[in-house]
Protein backbone atom coordinates (compact mmCIF):
# COMPACT_ATOMS: atom_id res chain seq x y z
CA UNK A 1 0.00 0.00 0.00
CA UNK A 2 1.31 3.46 -1.17
CA UNK A 3 -1.35 5.74 0.80
CA UNK A 4 -0.05 7.26 4.30
CA UNK A 5 -1.25 9.46 7.04
CA UNK A 6 2.19 11.72 8.22
CA UNK A 7 2.00 13.06 11.69
CA UNK A 8 4.88 15.06 11.22
CA UNK A 9 7.20 16.37 14.75
CA UNK A 10 4.70 16.36 17.36
CA UNK A 11 6.28 18.11 20.26
CA UNK A 12 5.72 16.89 23.47
CA UNK A 13 7.37 17.89 26.80
CA UNK A 14 8.35 14.42 28.84
CA UNK A 15 10.20 12.94 31.39
CA UNK A 16 11.55 9.63 29.51
CA UNK A 17 15.17 8.90 30.12
CA UNK A 18 17.33 6.86 32.01
CA UNK A 19 18.81 9.19 34.32
CA UNK A 20 17.33 10.96 37.69
CA UNK A 21 18.01 14.47 35.88
CA UNK A 22 15.79 13.38 32.71
CA UNK A 23 13.42 12.16 35.37
CA UNK A 24 13.23 15.23 37.69
CA UNK A 25 13.86 17.80 34.75
CA UNK A 26 12.60 16.55 31.63
CA UNK A 27 12.61 17.92 28.07
CA UNK A 28 11.39 18.02 24.67
CA UNK A 29 10.71 15.03 22.62
CA UNK A 30 9.63 14.94 18.79
CA UNK A 31 7.20 12.07 17.51
CA UNK A 32 7.09 11.79 14.12
CA UNK A 33 4.13 8.61 12.47
CA UNK A 34 3.70 7.38 9.25
CA UNK A 35 0.36 5.45 9.12
CA UNK A 36 -0.30 3.14 6.32
CA UNK A 37 -3.81 3.30 5.43
CA UNK A 38 -6.32 2.39 2.15
CA UNK A 39 -7.18 5.90 1.60
CA UNK A 40 -8.93 5.41 -1.79
CA UNK A 41 -12.26 5.24 -0.34
CA UNK A 42 -12.32 8.48 1.67
CA UNK A 43 -10.89 10.35 -1.32
CA UNK A 44 -12.84 8.66 -3.83
CA UNK A 45 -16.04 9.57 -1.51
CA UNK A 46 -14.67 12.68 0.02
CA UNK A 47 -15.66 10.96 2.94
CA UNK A 48 -14.54 11.93 6.61
CA UNK A 49 -15.77 8.76 8.15
CA UNK A 50 -13.37 6.63 5.60
CA UNK A 51 -10.14 8.06 6.99
CA UNK A 52 -8.66 8.42 10.36
CA UNK A 53 -8.73 11.29 12.23
CA UNK A 54 -5.30 13.51 12.41
CA UNK A 55 -6.63 15.21 15.16
CA UNK A 56 -7.59 12.16 17.49
CA UNK A 57 -4.12 10.49 16.35
CA UNK A 58 -2.13 13.72 17.54
CA UNK A 59 -3.66 13.45 20.80
CA UNK A 60 -3.45 10.02 22.10
CA UNK A 61 0.28 10.06 20.83
CA UNK A 62 0.40 13.48 23.05
CA UNK A 63 -1.50 11.83 25.71
CA UNK A 64 0.74 8.70 25.76
CA UNK A 65 3.77 10.58 25.24
CA UNK A 66 3.08 12.42 28.54
CA UNK A 67 1.25 10.81 30.75
CA UNK A 68 3.34 7.69 30.63
CA UNK A 69 7.23 7.22 32.01
CA UNK A 70 9.98 5.18 29.77
CA UNK A 71 13.67 4.87 30.49
CA UNK A 72 13.98 4.28 26.65
CA UNK A 73 12.60 5.78 23.95
CA UNK A 74 11.87 2.53 22.47
CA UNK A 75 9.57 2.05 25.24
CA UNK A 76 7.74 4.99 24.12
CA UNK A 77 7.89 4.71 20.69
CA UNK A 78 6.48 0.34 20.89
CA UNK A 79 3.89 1.83 22.76
CA UNK A 80 2.74 4.34 20.45
CA UNK A 81 2.71 1.58 17.65
CA UNK A 82 1.06 -0.99 19.78
CA UNK A 83 -1.94 2.23 20.68
CA UNK A 84 -2.02 3.27 17.06
CA UNK A 85 -2.81 -0.06 15.64
CA UNK A 86 -4.90 -0.99 18.70
CA UNK A 87 -6.84 2.25 18.30
CA UNK A 88 -6.99 3.00 14.57
CA UNK A 89 -8.60 -0.75 12.46
CA UNK A 90 -8.09 0.84 9.02
CA UNK A 91 -3.89 1.50 9.79
CA UNK A 92 -2.29 -1.15 8.80
CA UNK A 93 0.94 -0.01 9.49
CA UNK A 94 2.60 2.80 11.37
CA UNK A 95 6.43 3.79 11.47
CA UNK A 96 7.02 5.29 14.59
CA UNK A 97 10.27 8.07 15.12
CA UNK A 98 11.22 9.39 17.85
CA UNK A 99 13.75 12.30 18.01
CA UNK A 100 15.36 13.18 21.43
CA UNK A 101 17.43 16.46 20.78
CA UNK A 102 18.57 17.25 24.18
CA UNK A 103 20.13 13.58 24.60
CA UNK A 104 22.19 13.42 27.47
CA UNK A 105 25.75 13.08 25.31
CA UNK A 106 28.89 15.34 25.72
CA UNK A 107 29.55 15.91 22.12
CA UNK A 108 27.73 18.02 19.33
CA UNK A 109 24.96 16.64 17.50
CA UNK A 110 21.72 17.58 16.79
CA UNK A 111 19.22 14.84 18.61
CA UNK A 112 19.22 11.36 18.69
CA UNK A 113 16.70 9.34 16.88
CA UNK A 114 14.87 5.95 17.05
CA UNK A 115 12.42 4.56 14.58
CA UNK A 116 10.18 1.53 14.59
CA UNK A 117 8.35 -0.39 11.68
CA UNK A 118 5.07 -2.01 13.03
CA UNK A 119 2.10 -3.91 11.56
CA UNK A 120 -1.06 -5.85 12.11
CA UNK A 121 0.58 -8.97 10.33
CA UNK A 122 3.47 -8.85 13.33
Amino acid sequence: MSDSIILSRLAVYAYHGLHQEEAELGQRFYVTLTCQVDLRPAGEADDYGLSVCYATLAKRVNDLAVNRRFNLIEGLAEAIAADVLQAFPRIEEVVVRVEKPEAPIPLILESVAIEIRRSRHD
